[in-house]
């Protein structure tokens, strides 16, 4: 059990990183209270939901949702949610 632990949380030192070499691409909206709204959505429950309040394409909700499993990328998809960014996909580079 403690080795699985360990391994975890290395992982996720290990993966905080990855959020700033994506390269991803993508355009600022504006923030409102529902970029707020879904900002905390994406930090306190899933990465996931909040950009699906956003409006942001399937892609880009299962990528977040898929990623928040490493636990660091929730502040990441925070600041993407918050700021309302559109675009940086897979497709777009991540």
């Amino acid at each position: 059990m403690k080795k699985t632990i360990i391994s975890l949380l290395t992982l996720s030192v290990l993966a905080s990183g990855i959020p700033a070499f994506a390269g991803t691409h993508g355009t600022n909206g504006n923030i409102s209270g529902r970029s707020v709204g879904a900002a905390a959505l994406s930090l306190l429950i899933w990465p996931g939901i909040g950009q699906a309040v956003n409006d942001n394409g399937y892609e880009k909700n299962v990528t977040h949702a898929v990623l928040g499993l490493t636990g660091i990328f929730r502040i990441w998809s925070c600041y993407d949610a918050l700021v309302d960014r559109k675009g940086g996909v897979w497709k777009n580079r991540i």
